[in-house]
């Protein structure tokens, strides 16, 4: 069994994966001094992950509200496994946690992702230990539309289109795909270039916003069963209309027990339901909303 969590953090984005294998990922970070609940956040983490032999952060991309509180994390962690798609992002105003973000990005911590790469123990596996059962299917980097946006950040600009997709695979279980904030329009120019296929969970891009609305021939090739729709203001979203959706402006954090053919789903607002999961009548220990039936 691995969990996933989407943790509700206002507007921003933060996960962990907790690996069925000795691997755990955090994608993204926002902890800012704001946050009330920063230090529970982060002591849950700390004890998720401390039996865990290889603990990863993947940052999609340099936005405050993906890298907020990163000094905070990588402080109490000590993140010696820092994973980004190679970049020289700029910005006018550097805060202290995209400061911190420069110096892992740039430091010998750092691991450049692209387009199917290959890494202990990412993707491969050996005797030492299991792999995290995670691809990395964009960046190409030899894509014209993709260095003018590189372009773009190196020259202080928003950095949304150099995020990554990341694809989880749990054998026997569920697939996942995150794909950080890219927008609609470039999307369009590069979805002939990605090797999209169906997913299980889908994590909008954008925070759901419909300024990341994944086009609809995407769609239909993901056909995700189930998308979730990030913390953005109400008026920004695009709700997805035809697919099963948990919104985490109402759930609050959610997590994905994953099983063989299974996932057990849990969100902490104790009023949240949904109609389209199958109810097992699972004890956990947040509120079960029911458990989704995998192919």
């Amino acid at each position: 069994m691995s969990t996933i969590k989407s943790f509700s953090v206002g507007l921003g984005d933060m996960f962990y994966l907790k690996h069925n294998s000795d691997n755990f990922t955090i994608i993204d970070c926002y902890l800012p001094e704001t946050l009330d609940n920063r230090k529970e956040i982060l002591n849950e983490i700390k004890k998720e992950s401390s039996k865990k032999g290889i603990v990863r952060f993947i940052s999609t991309h340099p936005d405050d509200d993906h890298i907020g509180g990163l000094d905070y994390l990588d402080d109490s962690l000590g993140l010696m496994n820092f994973y980004c798609v190679e970049n020289k992002a700029t910005k006018t105003d550097e805060t202290d946690c995209f400061k911190r973000y420069c110096y892992l990005r740039d430091s010998e911590k750092s691991y450049y992702i692209k387009k199917d790469c290959r890494r202990k123990w990412m993707n491969e596996t050996d005797e030492t230990r299991g792999s995290s059962g995670i691809r990395i299917l964009w960046p190409n980097i030899q894509n014209e539309d993709y260095k003018n946006e590189l372009e773009e950040a190196k020259n202080g600009n928003s950095p949304n289109n150099i995020s990554p997709i990341i694809k989880y695979t749990l054998e026997k279980g569920v697939t996942a795909l995150w794909m950080g904030d890219l927008e609609t329009d470039f999307m369009e120019k590069i979805k002939d270039e990605v090797d999209f296929s169906k997913v299980d969970i889908l994590f909008a891009p954008h925070h759901g916003r419909a300024s990341g609305k994944i086009p609809s021939d995407v769609l239909e090739k993901i056909n995700p069963k189930i998308i979730i729709i990030g913390e953005a203001p109400s008026k920004d979203l695009n709700y997805y209309s035809g697919y099963n959706t948990i919104t985490q402006n109402i759930a609050g954090d959610i997590i994905f027990y994953c099983g063989e053919k299974e996932v057990d789903i849990c969100v902490s607002n104790e009023s949240y339901s949904v109609d389209y999961l199958e109810n097992k009548n699972k004890n956990l220990n947040s509120n079960y909303i029911g458990t989704l039936i995998l192919d």
